[in-house]
């Protein structure tokens, strides 16, 4: 049907001369059926031969592969093996935007820490595929955020998508990159109509609810004036006993009863009794009946007061007291924070104890985020110090300096939060004589009466601020009798606790005493003591000696606040 010659003519008009030999060599030698082999080789090879791009990828400076499109068959393996010499070869110091090898060529583009690449044939028109790879370039900033590994990854597919976009079967589409974005971003019809049905079917469910949410409040407002009613006719069956009460003396205690029972839903107070001597000198009592829109809780204080009684209420902080506090405005703050969690037996001796710090920097400014920070530690052997994941371990443990594995990457910055932590440290072995404070309490009964004394001593190594001991006691009706305190004390009613509070222990009162009388009770109950308290030294006696800029300081060493404390978290006698 087909001649030799024939078949020939057709292999040296589709194929280069160097080809044609190769196929004139083997087609006789394979016994080809002649009209498959014309069809071969007029479609299937021009297909194969005519793709020029091999792959469009995004790799890596290391040869990590970020994203690969391949437009040819091509295994896993081979597509790795390409785009990992890419890299060595890149490193011979060739300032061309292209390299040739044996069978491939790269045409590459750096963007910042990665490179853009195409793999092509060499027999394809190098013009033509840095036209392509302008295209691509152009394309990437559209779709991933950040020009960095976790960014690329994160757009992977869309990136997938506008490749295939703007490269077909090996060949470059006559697209721009508004129009490619077009053609990404297309909605088809049945996935609008399908949202507009799950949109329809949430307002609905919305409405049903928003239905039975009014059902449920007219319910409650039904129910709450049916119980209105109710108690207002008490109320009056109430008063119909009193008045009967004016004439049989017995029946009023019906009507203080039914009083005694509104005042025992009133939340308790807290007071702390006052000398009747000085009552006289207050304010006569106003005489008053009951008043429209004011609460029983109200009526209750008043009464208090007008007896001369010391109310003392609890305000909570609100917004605005929060918000008065002012934000930092020094360029660079270090937080040195320890935090003691200690159990000492009531006999004497450590239960447990741990010592937890942390050293944090705010930095105010984002330009002065390029820093690092240089330290002196106390040299405890007792402490491990332990720095955070991002920070350089091995320039902390020569240099005791703090800095970013990354140089030029800066700091956060910012003045919300408690600033970013560079390092921690813990300590859990002490004896008793480096616990800040030690509680002796010695109750002994006496008759009807228990006599409690407690002692405090503090260490020398620690002056101590806010010092406050809570010591339960059992449920009194009346505050204990105080005989003697060094210091200021109060009575919490509702919790039972006697408060003994030190403003500052120094050197002037590193020990101190208080004593009081309680009925006679177990001396069980007067345990577990709390303590609270801070100081402005630590255990580890850490310290910034310095900043260290590592950009535009001009020579200038930058100026910094350190902030050191040491917090009694939960610190008890057990």
């Amino acid at each position: 049907m087909f001649s030799s010659s024939c078949i020939s003519t057709i292999i040296s008009s589709r194929f280069r001369p160097e080809a044609s030999a190769i196929l004139l060599i083997y087609v006789p030698m394979m016994h080809f059926d002649p009209i498959r082999l014309i069809h071969w080789i007029c479609f299937d090879f021009v297909v194969t031969f005519s793709v020029v791009v091999l792959a469009a990828s995004i790799v890596g400076k290391s040869g990590k592969v970020l994203v690969s499109r391949q437009y040819v068959d091509m295994s896993r393996i081979r597509i790795e093996g390409l785009l990992a010499a890419f890299p060595k070869l890149v490193g011979m110091g060739k300032q061309h935007t292209y390299i040739e090898t044996e069978n491939v060529r790269y045409v590459y583009q750096p963007i910042e820490v990665l490179f853009l690449l195409l793999v092509t044939t060499k027999q394809s028109n190098i013009l033509e595929d840095l036209d392509t790879l302008r295209m691509l370039s152009k394309l990437v900033p559209e779709y991933s955020m950040s020009l960095d590994e976790e960014g690329i990854n994160r757009a992977a597919f869309e990136l997938i998508f506008a490749f295939d976009e703007v490269i077909s079967l090996g060949h470059k589409e006559s697209v721009t990159v508004a129009q490619v974005k077009q053609y990404c971003e297309m909605e088809s019809h049945e996935e609008k109509l399908h949202k507009l049905v799950m949109q329809s079917k949430i307002n609905d469910t919305k409405d049903v609810m928003k239905r039975k949410a009014n059902e449920i409040d007219k319910s409650k407002i039904e129910k709450t004036r049916g119980d209105k009613g109710g108690l207002s006719s008490m109320s009056s069956l109430s008063s119909g006993f009193n008045d009967m009460s004016m004439s049989h003396g017995p029946g009023s205690s019906f009507g203080s009863g039914s009083m005694l029972g509104m005042l025992s839903d009133v939340e308790p107070i807290s007071t702390k009794a006052k000398d009747r001597s000085r009552s006289s000198v207050t304010a006569p009592p106003k005489s008053s009946g009951m008043k429209l829109g004011k609460s029983g809780k109200n009526q209750l204080m008043e009464s208090l007061k007008a007896e001369g009684e010391d109310i003392i209420e609890d305000v909570k902080p609100t917004s605005q007291t929060r918000a008065a506090v002012a934000p930092p405005t020094d360029p660079f703050t270090l937080t040195v924070e320890e935090k003691l969690n200690v159990a000492l037996r009531r006999d004497g001796g450590i239960s447990s104890f741990d010592m937890q710090g942390t050293l944090s920097l705010q930095i105010l400014n984002q330009d002065d985020g390029f820093v690092q920070v240089q330290i002196e530690t106390g040299g405890n052997p007792e402490i491990l110090f332990k720095t955070h994941p991002n920070i350089n371990r091995e320039l902390f443990n020569s240099e005791n300096i703090l800095g970013l594995k990354r140089p030029d990457q800066p700091f956060p910055t910012g003045q919300g939060g408690d600033g970013v932590g560079l390092l921690r440290w813990r300590m859990q072995r002490a004896d008793e004589s480096m616990v800040p404070l030690t509680i002796n309490c010695w109750p002994s009964v006496s008759g009807n009466e228990t006599y409690v004394s407690i002692e405090y001593e503090a260490s020398s190594m620690f002056d101590l601020t806010n010092v406050i001991i809570s010591v339960p006691l059992p449920a009194l009706r009346d505050a204990p009798v105080v005989k003697q305190c060094d210091g200021d004390w109060r009575y919490d009613s509702r919790s039972s606790v006697l408060e003994w509070s030190i403003l500052l222990i120094d050197n002037s009162n590193r020990s101190g005493s208080m004593e009081f009388v309680v009925p006679p009770v177990d001396s069980s109950v007067f345990f577990p003591i709390s303590v609270q308290f801070a100081a402005t030294t630590t255990y580890s006696g850490l310290k910034v000696t310095g900043m260290i800029p590592l950009r535009g300081s001009g020579g200038a060493t930058p100026k910094f606040v350190q902030r050191t404390q040491l917090i009694a978290q939960d610190y008890q006698v057990v």
